[in-house]
């Protein structure tokens, strides 16, 4: 039967889905990017974060919608009405530790996914773009982060905003002017709350509309894969689903129980006792300490002795991930066979952790020379080792021939490290 004009033509037999899509078609794009689209069979567990980002925005941004419902934007009444959502509105204590554990998780589950691909090499042609969409989400969320800290109005809300607000004072000519419009005065009051409420709200569906971006970016390059080899034999890729879609609901479900059990039986565990006092601007708390996902970056910015230098440097650090496509000289991907770089990249993750416990710790004596050191290694890991990645990566073949393809990808199924590794290594580059 001829489809009417104005009608497309559908692919589904009948029903409702068959009407929906001749006037439509996302049903049938969605079949066509989530069900015959085709992915390297040798996706590993770490290329799971991805849907579980998905996932984890969605609880996030389900949760704030109805915590939104009762949480009061006032200096007067925020914490005030969290205690009530947290007391008296039906599962409304859920919904806050489903929001706020969710905040953790989110950026564990995004630093995993950040260090997958830089171990994988999944910045490098042809998906430049990809990543950096994908860091850009990273600033958007840590935005999100901590305006949403802000929004309980406990002593840490309050002295972390005034914190971090103060830092825009360093910029040269406009700083107070920008802090000043920040505050909607000139102190952290009601105006400023009223406004990091409003931009909570804005950055988080900024970070839907990035995060589709990202997903676009995805199936137009394909994914990466554990051997850094483009698939280009019959066999080398299998469709999303289900294959994937059951693997990934795997790994989806097992972080699940991780999330579960924090929300119900340790709710707390990550969060600072402080924010449970009510903001008061006449006592300053012993030790001004962000969350855990921001004491990298706080380490940074307390290891420079001017203010000035140590914003920049603080944003510089995450900043700097947006160039790892460019700065990587090397056209080999994986470190599986990067030998030496892989060790570079192990320091970058040590240093990252060593910034972490340091930016717990008082900025003083010791400290602040880990941090520094630190602070160093990690630089030097995207200003050093990356720009010398073709000399560290001398050794290894960095196009495969096509037979050298055939042999990795059939190792790869077979498991066969051995043989994938001899075929990537030789004495001579090419």
């Amino acid at each position: 039967m001829s489809v009417p004009p104005g009608l497309s033509p559908s692919p589904f037999k009948g029903g409702v889905v068959k009407w929906i899509d001749e006037r439509l078609p996302i049903p049938r794009l969605l079949v066509r990017e989530y069900g015959h689209f085709q992915v390297p069979r040798n996706l590993n567990y770490l290329w799971s974060f991805g849907g579980i980002l998905i996932t984890m925005m969605a609880l996030m941004i389900l949760s704030g919608i109805f915590l939104a419902f009762h949480y009061q934007p006032s200096t007067d009444k925020a914490f005030d009405s969290v205690e009530r959502i947290m007391r008296d509105v039906n599962f409304g204590w859920l919904l806050r530790y489903m929001h706020m554990n969710g905040a953790h998780l989110l950026f564990v589950a995004v630093y995993i996914h950040i260090w997958r691909g830089l171990w994988y090499g999944s910045y490098k042609h042809p998906r430049e773009l990809l990543w950096v969409l994908g860091v850009s989400m990273l600033l958007m969320m840590m935005a999100t982060a901590f305006l949403g800290y802000t929004l309980p109005w406990g002593q840490m809300s309050f002295w972390g905003a005034t914190v971090i607000t103060n830092l825009f004072s360093a910029i040269p000519v406009v700083g107070d002017d920008i802090v000043v419009w920040l505050w909607g005065g000139f102190s952290v009051d009601n105006p400023t709350l009223n406004r990091f409420y409003v931009l909570h709200w804005v950055f988080a569906f900024g970070i839907v509309g990035v995060a589709v971006l990202h997903v676009i970016a995805l199936h137009i390059t394909g994914s990466n894969n554990p051997t850094g080899v483009e698939p280009t034999f019959k066999g080398d890729t299998v469709s999303f689903h289900p294959y994937m879609t059951a693997k990934d609901s795997v790994a989806l479900l097992a972080f699940l129980g991780v999330y579960a059990f924090l929300v119900f039986f340790a709710p707390n565990v990550l969060g600072h006792p402080d924010n449970y006092i009510p903001a008061n601007p006449l006592v300053t708390p012993a030790h001004i300490v962000p969350e855990w996902y921001f004491l990298p970056f706080y380490a940074i910015l307390r290891a420079v002795p001017d203010k000035l230098g140590g914003v920049v440097l603080m944003f510089g650090s995450v900043l700097v991930l947006a160039l790892a496509p460019w700065l990587d000289t090397s056209k080999v991907r994986s470190c599986r066979v990067r030998r030496r770089f892989r060790w570079a990249l192990v320091a970058f993750g040590v240093s990252f952790f060593v910034l972490m416990w340091a930016g717990a710790q008082e900025a003083s004596g010791l400290v602040v020379l880990v941090s520094q050191v630190a602070t160093a290694i990690y630089f030097g890991f995207f200003l050093v080792a990356m720009p010398l990645a073709r000399w560290l990566d001398r050794d290894v073949v960095e196009t495969p021939i096509p037979r050298e393809a055939e042999v990795i990808s059939e190792a790869e199924r077979r498991g066969d490290r051995a043989t994938m590794a001899a075929a990537l290594a030789g004495p001579e580059t090419r």
